[in-house]
């Protein structure tokens, strides 16, 4: 099984992007801390992601840099050669992104509501009232 789980703060903006092929991707590192050991300062990784489609799109519109995100994904290694250099390169293709850290630590207007989930802040003007009939019910 390849599941990696990484909570940190993204070093840049994220990158969206397509390809050829009109498919959506982002691209963006996350800073993780590591402890060290007792008495040594914290040590940070950088771990460059990747993400395709709708979470790409959700990662490029609700992250920028410095805001902390929650990373599910799989832990990918590429080999390329450079000047005649056999190389590998680790990074993490991103399965899944969630939203942690303190309130307004993201792009959209959340309200962060501790007894419950994150609830999105729009003008009531942009939704219509359905009303809904029990004599539309078929049982």
């Amino acid at each position: 099984m390849n599941k990696v789980i990484i909570k940190g703060r993204l070093t840049a903006d994220p990158e969206l992007s397509n390809t050829a092929s009109a498919v959506e991707y982002c691209k963006f590192t996350v800073a993780v801390d590591r402890y060290a050991g007792k008495d040594k300062e914290k040590e940070t990784d950088f771990v460059p992601c990747t993400a395709w489609r709708q979470t790409a799109v959700f990662i490029n519109k609700y992250f920028s840099k410095g805001k902390e995100i929650l990373i599910l994904g799989t832990l990918r290694f590429d080999k390329y050669e450079k000047d005649g250099e056999k190389r590998t390169f680790a990074s993490v293709q991103v399965d899944n992104a969630e939203f942690c850290g303190g309130k307004g630590d993201g792009k959209a207007d959340i309200n962060i509501n501790p007894s419950g989930p994150a609830e999105f802040t729009t003008a009531s003007a942009d939704f219509t009232e359905i009303v809904d009939s029990d004599d539309d019910l078929p049982f």
